[in-house]
């Protein structure tokens, strides 16, 4: 499974339709999703106007995009407001800056336009090795996830207003709903900039609130394809 297959599950089955997506790049997952509301933020996109126009002709949808080549936090400063003032938002992938910072900006902002049945879906929360789980100026080679893992702790631990897991897959999808947690954290946001990533491979489990695709499917009332 795959953050690809969560959104179509979501979309099709809880008919959630209204969509954003951060950290576009050449949209191998924007393109194929299926709705009339789709939002696109990136600093710099790998597609042109022509790879716009073919995604177009195969899927339909694709022809009411709307397109933000800017970063994350000028399209909440600048656009979003506007982009949802008659629409809020249902379902939303980041998958932008891999820090914990920016990551958790992207959330809370999300969240601004988010409908209380809204799902909010991370890439990138669960690090396997110690050169992919840092932040960007410290990465040298290899898979690089960066320290969102860090903004997985910092929600369970300062928000009770939201639900906050990930499924143990695709790299780490976090989860985030506007629900009563299941469980929480507690440390504070100096404490969360501290920790290792050797403490995180001691306490993974827990701290991320991992979970299988069963729990997805069963969190959501959904039917496995």
């Amino acid at each position: 499974m795959n953050r690809l297959d969560i959104i179509q599950a979501l979309m099709g089955q809880k008919n959630l339709k209204n969509y954003l997506e951060i950290g576009v790049e050449n949209g191998h997952i924007f393109f194929r999703i299926k709705s009339t509301f789709k939002i696109a933020v990136d600093p710099k996109f790998i597609f042109d106007a022509t790879r716009r126009f073919g995604k177009s002709i195969i899927n339909p949808y694709n022809l009411n995009n709307q397109y933000f080549e800017k970063t994350s936090d000028d399209f909440f400063a600048q656009d979003a407001q506007r982009v949802f003032s008659a629409k809020k938002l249902q379902l939303a992938l980041i998958d932008g800056m891999h820090e914990y910072q920016f990551a958790l900006r992207d959330v809370e902002n999300v969240l601004d336009y988010m409908d209380d049945n809204g799902v909010i879906i991370m890439h990138d929360c669960n690090p396997q090795t110690a050169g992919a789980a840092g932040c960007f100026n410290d990465w040298e080679v290899g898979e690089w996830n960066g320290d969102v893992w860090r903004t997985i702790i910092h929600l369970r631990s300062q928000r009770p207003d939201l639900n906050v897991f990930v499924l143990d897959f695709d790299q780490g999808l976090g989860i985030i709903t506007k629900n009563k947690p299941e469980s929480t954290l507690l440390f504070s946001p100096e404490q969360i900039k501290e920790l290792t990533y050797n403490e995180l491979v001691q306490n993974r489990e827990q701290w991320l609130n991992l979970k299988s695709a069963d729990y997805f499917y069963n969190y959501f009332d959904l039917q496995r394809p």
